[in-house]
Protein backbone atom coordinates (compact mmCIF):
# COMPACT_ATOMS: atom_id res chain seq x y z
CA UNK A 1 0.00 0.00 0.00
CA UNK A 2 1.55 2.92 -0.61
CA UNK A 3 2.00 5.58 2.47
CA UNK A 4 1.81 8.84 0.79
CA UNK A 5 0.42 10.81 -2.39
CA UNK A 6 4.35 11.49 -3.02
CA UNK A 7 5.24 7.58 -3.53
CA UNK A 8 2.38 7.53 -6.00
CA UNK A 9 3.83 10.16 -8.18
CA UNK A 10 7.07 8.48 -7.71
CA UNK A 11 6.26 5.11 -9.08
CA UNK A 12 3.58 6.52 -11.59
CA UNK A 13 5.69 9.40 -12.92
CA UNK A 14 3.17 12.43 -11.96
CA UNK A 15 4.63 15.54 -13.60
CA UNK A 16 5.83 18.68 -12.03
CA UNK A 17 3.65 20.46 -9.30
CA UNK A 18 3.71 23.85 -7.59
CA UNK A 19 2.92 24.88 -4.18
CA UNK A 20 1.76 28.15 -3.19
CA UNK A 21 2.36 29.13 0.81
CA UNK A 22 0.83 31.50 3.28
CA UNK A 23 2.86 32.55 6.73
CA UNK A 24 0.47 34.55 9.26
CA UNK A 25 2.65 35.99 12.01
CA UNK A 26 0.26 38.31 14.42
CA UNK A 27 3.25 39.68 16.73
CA UNK A 28 4.85 42.55 15.89
CA UNK A 29 8.22 40.74 16.60
CA UNK A 30 7.18 38.02 14.00
CA UNK A 31 6.54 40.06 11.40
CA UNK A 32 9.30 41.96 11.68
CA UNK A 33 10.87 38.57 11.15
CA UNK A 34 9.05 37.91 8.03
CA UNK A 35 10.51 40.83 6.32
CA UNK A 36 13.44 40.02 7.19
CA UNK A 37 13.36 37.00 5.60
CA UNK A 38 12.07 38.33 1.89
CA UNK A 39 15.88 39.07 1.85
CA UNK A 40 17.45 36.13 3.87
CA UNK A 41 15.84 32.99 2.98
CA UNK A 42 16.70 33.40 -0.87
CA UNK A 43 19.82 31.41 -0.31
CA UNK A 44 18.22 28.07 1.47
CA UNK A 45 15.17 28.23 -1.07
CA UNK A 46 18.05 28.32 -4.28
CA UNK A 47 19.40 25.33 -2.65
CA UNK A 48 15.99 23.51 -2.43
CA UNK A 49 16.66 20.25 -4.17
CA UNK A 50 14.13 19.91 -6.49
CA UNK A 51 12.88 22.77 -6.63
CA UNK A 52 13.00 24.54 -9.99
CA UNK A 53 11.30 28.18 -9.62
CA UNK A 54 10.63 30.15 -7.02
CA UNK A 55 9.22 33.34 -5.67
CA UNK A 56 8.95 35.19 -2.05
CA UNK A 57 6.46 37.42 -1.56
CA UNK A 58 4.65 39.73 0.28
CA UNK A 59 1.23 40.62 0.34
CA UNK A 60 -1.57 43.62 0.40
CA UNK A 61 -4.23 44.54 2.49
CA UNK A 62 -7.58 43.45 1.78
CA UNK A 63 -8.42 40.78 -0.85
CA UNK A 64 -6.68 42.17 -4.59
CA UNK A 65 -4.55 44.05 -5.93
CA UNK A 66 -3.55 46.89 -3.02
CA UNK A 67 -0.76 49.29 -3.00
CA UNK A 68 -0.49 48.91 0.61
CA UNK A 69 1.33 46.14 2.32
CA UNK A 70 -0.41 43.74 4.75
CA UNK A 71 2.65 43.24 7.07
CA UNK A 72 1.00 40.04 8.47
CA UNK A 73 0.98 37.74 5.82
CA UNK A 74 3.84 36.21 3.31
CA UNK A 75 3.78 34.29 0.14
CA UNK A 76 5.86 31.49 -1.06
CA UNK A 77 5.53 30.20 -4.59
CA UNK A 78 7.34 26.98 -5.61
CA UNK A 79 7.66 25.01 -8.32
CA UNK A 80 8.75 20.91 -8.01
CA UNK A 81 10.10 18.57 -10.68
CA UNK A 82 7.38 16.65 -8.88
CA UNK A 83 5.49 15.91 -5.49
CA UNK A 84 8.21 14.30 -3.42
CA UNK A 85 10.44 16.64 -3.43
CA UNK A 86 8.00 19.42 -2.28
CA UNK A 87 7.02 16.91 0.37
CA UNK A 88 10.55 16.50 1.60
CA UNK A 89 11.01 20.39 1.85
CA UNK A 90 7.93 20.94 4.26
CA UNK A 91 8.74 17.69 5.99
CA UNK A 92 12.41 18.42 6.29
CA UNK A 93 13.95 21.43 5.65
CA UNK A 94 15.58 23.74 8.51
CA UNK A 95 14.36 26.52 6.44
CA UNK A 96 10.76 25.62 6.94
CA UNK A 97 11.24 24.72 10.62
CA UNK A 98 12.22 28.28 11.41
CA UNK A 99 8.63 29.79 9.89
CA UNK A 100 6.91 27.46 11.64
CA UNK A 101 8.33 28.67 15.24
CA UNK A 102 7.26 31.94 14.26
CA UNK A 103 4.24 31.87 12.02
CA UNK A 104 1.20 31.53 13.80
CA UNK A 105 -0.15 29.71 10.39
CA UNK A 106 0.90 28.26 7.41
CA UNK A 107 -1.19 26.92 4.81
CA UNK A 108 0.46 25.05 1.63
CA UNK A 109 -1.55 24.54 -1.77
CA UNK A 110 -0.37 22.39 -4.08
CA UNK A 111 -1.16 22.75 -7.69
CA UNK A 112 -1.51 21.43 -11.04
CA UNK A 113 -1.03 23.74 -13.82
CA UNK A 114 -3.79 23.41 -16.13
CA UNK A 115 -2.68 26.12 -18.58
CA UNK A 116 -0.19 29.60 -18.70
CA UNK A 117 0.06 32.31 -20.36
CA UNK A 118 3.09 34.92 -20.46
CA UNK A 119 5.80 35.14 -18.24
CA UNK A 120 7.40 35.76 -14.98
CA UNK A 121 10.94 36.89 -14.82
CA UNK A 122 11.23 36.22 -18.58
CA UNK A 123 10.61 32.11 -18.16
CA UNK A 124 8.12 30.45 -18.13
CA UNK A 125 7.79 28.52 -15.03
CA UNK A 126 4.67 25.91 -15.24
CA UNK A 127 4.51 23.07 -17.58
CA UNK A 128 0.90 21.64 -18.29
CA UNK A 129 -0.17 18.64 -15.56
CA UNK A 130 -0.54 15.69 -16.81
CA UNK A 131 -3.18 13.81 -14.67
CA UNK A 132 -5.83 16.86 -13.46
CA UNK A 133 -8.79 15.11 -11.25
CA UNK A 134 -11.84 15.23 -13.19
CA UNK A 135 -13.91 14.60 -9.70
CA UNK A 136 -12.06 17.77 -8.78
CA UNK A 137 -13.42 20.96 -9.42
CA UNK A 138 -11.54 23.15 -7.86
CA UNK A 139 -10.14 26.09 -10.26
CA UNK A 140 -6.65 28.32 -8.90
CA UNK A 141 -5.63 31.13 -11.25
CA UNK A 142 -2.58 32.94 -10.71
CA UNK A 143 -2.54 36.59 -12.51
CA UNK A 144 0.86 38.60 -12.26
CA UNK A 145 2.00 41.62 -13.66
CA UNK A 146 5.13 44.12 -14.11
CA UNK A 147 3.70 47.63 -14.30
CA UNK A 148 5.60 50.21 -16.39
CA UNK A 149 6.28 53.16 -14.30
CA UNK A 150 4.68 56.07 -16.59
CA UNK A 151 1.65 53.99 -16.23
CA UNK A 152 1.51 53.66 -12.83
CA UNK A 153 -1.21 56.45 -11.95
CA UNK A 154 -3.71 55.50 -14.40
CA UNK A 155 -3.18 51.25 -13.46
CA UNK A 156 -3.86 52.28 -9.36
CA UNK A 157 -6.38 54.41 -9.81
CA UNK A 158 -8.66 52.17 -12.00
CA UNK A 159 -7.96 48.89 -9.43
CA UNK A 160 -10.48 49.64 -6.66
CA UNK A 161 -13.11 50.04 -9.79
CA UNK A 162 -11.65 46.66 -11.60
CA UNK A 163 -11.88 44.66 -8.11
CA UNK A 164 -15.31 45.91 -6.79
CA UNK A 165 -17.20 42.79 -7.93
CA UNK A 166 -14.68 40.80 -6.13
CA UNK A 167 -17.25 41.16 -2.72
CA UNK A 168 -19.78 39.87 -4.35
CA UNK A 169 -18.46 36.98 -6.38
CA UNK A 170 -20.29 33.54 -6.73
CA UNK A 171 -17.83 30.85 -5.92
CA UNK A 172 -14.97 32.81 -4.70
CA UNK A 173 -13.63 30.62 -1.80
CA UNK A 174 -10.35 32.70 -1.36
CA UNK A 175 -8.22 35.61 -2.79
CA UNK A 176 -5.20 37.82 -1.73
CA UNK A 177 -2.87 40.11 -3.32
CA UNK A 178 1.11 38.60 -3.21
CA UNK A 179 3.74 40.46 -5.09
CA UNK A 180 7.80 40.87 -4.90
CA UNK A 181 7.91 44.04 -5.18
CA UNK A 182 5.67 46.91 -3.89
CA UNK A 183 3.23 49.20 -6.16
CA UNK A 184 5.32 48.09 -9.20
CA UNK A 185 5.35 43.90 -9.28
CA UNK A 186 2.06 42.84 -8.21
CA UNK A 187 -0.22 39.22 -8.42
CA UNK A 188 -3.44 37.80 -7.52
CA UNK A 189 -3.80 34.43 -6.18
CA UNK A 190 -7.54 33.16 -6.30
CA UNK A 191 -9.43 29.67 -5.55
CA UNK A 192 -12.59 29.38 -7.15
CA UNK A 193 -15.55 26.45 -6.16
CA UNK A 194 -15.53 25.64 -10.10
CA UNK A 195 -14.58 27.04 -13.90
CA UNK A 196 -18.48 28.43 -14.40
CA UNK A 197 -17.49 30.61 -11.29
CA UNK A 198 -14.33 31.85 -12.36
CA UNK A 199 -15.71 32.29 -15.97
CA UNK A 200 -19.08 34.51 -14.45
CA UNK A 201 -16.56 36.82 -12.60
CA UNK A 202 -13.93 37.39 -15.42
CA UNK A 203 -16.38 37.94 -18.63
CA UNK A 204 -19.84 38.36 -17.12
CA UNK A 205 -18.29 41.80 -15.12
CA UNK A 206 -18.05 44.82 -16.72
CA UNK A 207 -15.27 46.38 -14.21
CA UNK A 208 -13.07 43.11 -15.25
CA UNK A 209 -13.92 43.17 -18.68
CA UNK A 210 -12.83 47.10 -18.66
CA UNK A 211 -9.82 46.31 -16.97
CA UNK A 212 -8.48 43.77 -19.94
CA UNK A 213 -9.54 46.18 -22.24
CA UNK A 214 -7.36 49.15 -20.54
CA UNK A 215 -4.61 46.68 -20.19
CA UNK A 216 -4.76 46.09 -23.91
CA UNK A 217 -5.15 49.84 -24.68
CA UNK A 218 -2.45 51.37 -22.62
CA UNK A 219 0.02 48.86 -22.92
CA UNK A 220 -0.13 48.86 -18.75
CA UNK A 221 2.39 45.93 -18.09
CA UNK A 222 5.86 45.38 -19.06
CA UNK A 223 5.43 41.63 -18.62
CA UNK A 224 2.89 39.70 -17.64
CA UNK A 225 1.18 36.26 -16.71
CA UNK A 226 -2.15 34.04 -16.59
CA UNK A 227 -2.04 30.85 -15.01
CA UNK A 228 -4.56 27.78 -14.15
CA UNK A 229 -4.12 25.47 -11.69
CA UNK A 230 -6.03 22.88 -9.94
CA UNK A 231 -6.06 22.29 -6.33
CA UNK A 232 -5.36 19.12 -5.11
CA UNK A 233 -4.09 19.13 -1.65
CA UNK A 234 -4.15 21.73 0.82
CA UNK A 235 -2.50 21.33 4.04
CA UNK A 236 -3.28 23.47 7.06
CA UNK A 237 -5.79 26.10 7.98
CA UNK A 238 -6.33 29.91 7.67
CA UNK A 239 -7.89 31.76 10.31
CA UNK A 240 -8.54 28.27 11.56
CA UNK A 241 -10.50 27.60 9.19
CA UNK A 242 -10.06 24.33 6.59
CA UNK A 243 -10.42 26.35 3.36
CA UNK A 244 -10.71 23.33 1.08
CA UNK A 245 -12.85 20.81 2.10
CA UNK A 246 -12.28 17.31 0.35
CA UNK A 247 -8.55 17.85 -0.39
CA UNK A 248 -7.30 19.26 3.37
CA UNK A 249 -4.36 17.28 4.66
CA UNK A 250 -3.25 17.44 8.16
CA UNK A 251 -5.61 20.22 9.63
CA UNK A 252 -3.69 20.67 12.43
CA UNK A 253 -0.22 21.31 10.56
CA UNK A 254 -0.03 24.60 10.29
CA UNK A 255 -0.21 25.27 14.02
CA UNK A 256 2.83 24.98 16.05
CA UNK A 257 4.38 25.00 19.56
CA UNK A 258 6.34 27.97 20.33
Amino acid sequence: MLSSVADFAEIYGMSQISTLTFFRYNRFITRCWGFLMMQFAHRPLSQAKGCQFYKLMGSGKGRGFNPWPDWSVYSLLQVWENEKYAEEFFRQARLVARYDRRAEERWTIYLKNISAKGAWSGQQPFLPADSPDPQNNYIAVITRATIRPRHLRKFWNYVPLSEKPLSEARGLIYTKGIGEVPVTQMATFSIWENMESLHEFAYASKEHRGAIERTRQYDWYREEMFSRFQPYRSEGTWFGRIMLPGINVSPDSSRFPR
